[in-house]
């Protein structure tokens, strides 16, 4: 391959250059474009196996653990389930173009915002190769041009998922270039992605910690990322005991490896002998590890001793750290001191307790007595989601389409000056 930093900035400015013509397709091209691309993947199944096949053995040969390994495997199901997200996508109603917020100002001119793509998305991920597909139809959808980096793990994967994009993609109406994937395992290529200022205009990084880490600190281009999920769920005095055991056994066992599940309890004094012991009960039939402070060990026989360190640690397995509370306060003050800002939930059956949970508590989602894996954005109505931000500005939260646009100024008068 040429020198890596000239194909990653060529690659870029190709994207850059289809970009505006993709900004302008009408929905109904895009939307063929994807239920096209969709099909493509389902007829060329056995191709992609052939190549997940030859990442999986790699994989195996480099000791990846075997969650890794199903994370990287792909089969006809899985598939087809790729095809179904890239469907959905198109059914969904297409934000670009949208105007709202327009209003009469005193000088007789209307003024509203319009939806539009943000330009050229870079998306860095790990191991997943659906992603490939996923982000690609969640960018074309929503107007933008898109350049991928997969996992080297996933490189024979991800390469004939782009190709197979990129084929139907065309033969149905899409410009030449608007998906581009860096078929390359040179790790420098996210450096010199992550120089690309002048064709890509935000970068989404997805993945572990430390590649999130990695992008934040090392890109030119504004990143819009979500750190660790160290989620907590606060059970009031004031819960329903037998609602506060469903809550928690569901975030945290339902599936523990991802960014919404629980990773820490906090329980009221005054509740902890009505909900501990039964929680704990559905806990180790699950084969959930307690790391429990010294009160709540009391309540949890086969616990271990909760250390400092385990109230940052994001598990992401069937661990959970339990602690018990005073208060609302202390609750409150321990998600200050360790929370990453993700999803934070508290149970209660006290209205003016709930809703001074909403008020005072920093996260991108805070929830009333619903389970932190309620955290996404086909669960909320957004219909896909491109990833869950944790950042402050211009997207927070799960991210949908409407998150890959931003917004300009539309102004419609009839002769108004500027006296």
């Amino acid at each position: 391959m040429q020198d890596i930093a000239a194909y990653v900035a060529r690659r870029a400015a190709e994207v850059r250059a289809a970009s505006g013509s993709l900004a302008v397709l009408p929905a109904e091209v895009k939307d063929r474009a994807l239920r096209a691309m969709a099909d493509a993947l389902v007829d060329d199944t056995s191709g992609i196996e052939a190549a997940n096949g030859k990442d999986l053995a790699s994989g195996r040969e480099r000791g990846l653990s075997d969650a890794l390994l199903d994370r990287l495997a792909l089969d006809a199901p899985r598939i087809a389930k790729m095809a179904d997200a890239l469907r959905e996508i198109a059914a969904l109603p297409d934000p670009v173009g949208e105007i709202s917020h327009m209003t009469r100002r005193p000088g007789g001119f209307l003024v509203g915002r319009m939806r539009v793509p943000i330009g050229v998305i870079g998306i860095v991920y790990e191991s997943r190769p659906n992603v490939t597909a996923d982000a690609a139809a969640l960018c074309i959808k929503s107007g933008n041009g898109v350049v991928l980096k997969g996992g080297s793990e996933a490189i024979h994967s991800n390469t004939a998922i782009a190709r197979i994009l990129d084929r139907a993609g065309q033969a149905a109406g899409l410009p030449p270039h608007c998906v581009a994937l860096l078929e390359t395992t040179d790790r420098e290529a996210v450096t010199h992605m992550l120089r690309q200022t002048e064709s890509i205009d935000l970068i989404i990084p997805r993945g572990g910690e430390g590649l999130v880490r990695m992008v934040t600190e090392t890109s030119r281009i504004p990143v819009i990322k979500h750190d660790k999920g160290m989620c907590h769920t606060y059970v009031d005095r004031a819960a329903d005991p037998a609602m506060a055991v469903d809550i928690a056994f569901n975030a945290k066992v339902q599936r523990p490896g991802v960014c919404n599940a629980l990773e820490t309890l906090l329980v009221h004094r005054e509740v902890a002998g009505k909900v501990l012991p039964a929680l704990n009960e559905r806990l180790k039939a699950a084969g959930v590890t307690v790391h429990a402070c010294p009160e709540s060990a009391g309540l949890m026989p086969g616990s271990v001793p909760v250390r400092e360190a385990d109230w940052d640690t994001e598990w992401l397995s069937l661990d959970l750290s339990v602690k018990v509370v005073d208060s609302f306060e202390d609750a409150k003050a321990h998600i200050d001191r360790h929370g990453s800002h993700h999803t934070e939930v508290i149970v209660t059956g006290d209205y003016a307790t709930a809703m001074r949970f909403v008020r005072e508590v920093d996260a991108a989602s805070v929830q009333v007595n619903a389970s932190s894996r309620l955290h996404d954005g086909g669960v909320f109505g957004l219909g896909a989601e491109i990833g869950i931000s944790t950042s402050r500005i211009h997207a927070r939260g799960a991210m949908g389409l409407a998150e890959l646009t931003c917004q300009k100024f539309v102004v419609l008068g009839d002769g108004q000056l500027r006296e």
